[in-house]
């Protein structure tokens, strides 16, 4: 029954995947119901991931209608602006540390105008600073610190003896030092190339013979009254947090009989984020559920509670029989688990979806805490399909038509940074982990 089982699995992604957007989440919910009738036990409901994925984004999307994510698009333009030859690294600096900070990839939509007109200005196609930056903001959610799969995967790491503080300090410098390597490497790329300048695009040419193409020049945004505010407002609350984790660390021993666990502190930290922000910055509650980041945000709580409730659902059905399977391979190849993760989160779409779904068995079947840690960036292989929202937003706001899927779906410009990017993280989380754990 397990091949007819994971046909299930599969075919309500493949329909998500098809139908795109929230309805991904609505077929990881319909291949529930299609396992349930066939005798299969509904899994565990991601709820204590799907928990903190709102409550940040309460806090987002409170911050932007404050007007603080355009004061932070206004920085990260200027610094772009001041640098363009170095536009293929700062652009995924600018994305990954927007990640870090707010626990969700989806702050990178408000850069990519910024990005793509830089690009334009300075002859550069805008094709590879926006793929590196989109793939910094994915493989960034496992780096930050109030992010809902760090949370998870710190959660079920524990009990191993790895704590949240040492997953930090293993995840953030291999994955930033990743989309670094990666921009180095692209960016060798396009010099040996002497047709990489964007005035050798045929089909930007193309498009700026017939006007389709545009330069807006810098943009001078009125920030509202609270903008800066709200930003403080937010690094204070995330800094609470991080302080808090900290104190309560079993490394630590600050706090030893903690009236609040890390997730629960977490979801009152950024609801609290929230309300100061509404109070102080005057924001009206009822603009927050019209905002950008709220809207993608809350689709995304959808996706995760479908797919990772199938996942969960399929694997504790036949957890026996992936331990017979797989429990060896594992065991004497743990890199191969970063094989499985990648492929998983292709089709998961999600990260916390993807940790939520694996990680504790993997550790169940043997693989060690410091391997599970330095596989943990594979989660992110979001890009391999083009058809995740940041990806998808990429394409669509490069008028240049230089970010554009090639016929045969795969051959679209972020596969090969974001498995550079990957193969690179996992491979310094073993030698940082090595060095940590």
């Amino acid at each position: 029954m397990i091949w007819l089982h994971l046909l299930v699995v599969l075919g309500a992604i493949f329909l998500g995947a098809r139908l795109g957007g929230i309805a991904i989440g609505f077929a990881g919910g319909l291949g529930v119901l299609v396992l349930a009738a066939l005798g299969v036990t509904p899994g565990d409901m991601p709820l204590d991931v799907i928990s903190i994925i709102m409550s940040v984004i309460c806090a987002i999307a409170a911050m932007q209608m404050a007007g603080g994510m355009d004061y932070l698009v206004g920085l990260a333009e200027k610094i772009l602006r001041r640098n363009p030859k170095h536009l293929t690294f700062l652009a995924p600096v600018i994305t990954y540390l927007m990640t870090f900070m707010a626990g969700t990839g989806h702050t990178a939509f408000s850069t990519m105008p910024v990005i793509t007109e830089v690009a334009k200005e300075n002859n550069i196609r805008p094709s590879r600073p926006l793929s590196v930056a989109v793939v910094a903001s994915q493989i960034a959610i496992t780096a930050s610190p109030i992010s809902a799969a760090v949370v998870f995967f710190a959660s079920v790491l524990e009990p191993e003896g790895v704590g949240y503080l040492e997953l930090l300090a293993i995840a953030i410098p291999s994955t930033f030092l990743a989309c670094m390597l990666t921009a180095g490497v692209m960016m060798a790329i396009d010099r040996m190339n002497p047709h990489s300048a964007l005035e050798h695009d045929p089909v930007y040419q193309e498009r700026l013979a017939r006007g389709a193409v545009r330069l807006r020049g810098e943009q001078v945004t009125q920030l509202r009254s609270g903008a800066r505010t709200s930003v403080l407002i937010f690094l204070v609350g995330l800094l609470a947090v991080m302080s808090y984790a900290t104190a309560i660390s079993d490394k630590v021993g600050l706090v030893t009989e903690p009236v609040m666990g890390r997730d629960q502190a977490i979801i009152a930290f950024m609801l609290t984020i929230a309300a100061a922000i509404v109070v102080l910055c005057k924001v009206h509650p009822s603009d927050i559920l019209g905002a950008p980041t709220f809207k993608s945000g809350m689709s995304a709580s959808i996706c995760v509670l479908g797919v990772a409730w199938l996942g969960t659902t399929f694997v504790t059905a036949h957890r026996e029989t992936i331990e017979g399977f797989a429990g060896g391979v594992l065991q004497d190849q743990p890199w191969m688990l970063a094989v499985v993760l990648f492929f998983a989160a292709a089709l998961l779409y999600s990260q916390a979806a993807t940790a939520k779904a694996l990680m504790p068995t993997a550790l169940l079947l043997g693989v060690a805490p410091a391997a599970a840690v330095a596989a943990f960036p594979a989660v992110s292989a979001l890009f391999v399909l083009p058809t995740y929202p940041t990806l998808l937003a990429a394409v669509e706001m490069d008028d240049t038509g230089s970010t554009r899927i090639g016929k045969y779906v795969f051959n679209h410009p972020f596969l090969l940074p974001g498995v550079l990017a990957i193969t690179f993280a996992v491979i310094l989380g073993f030698l940082i982990g090595g060095v940590v754990l």
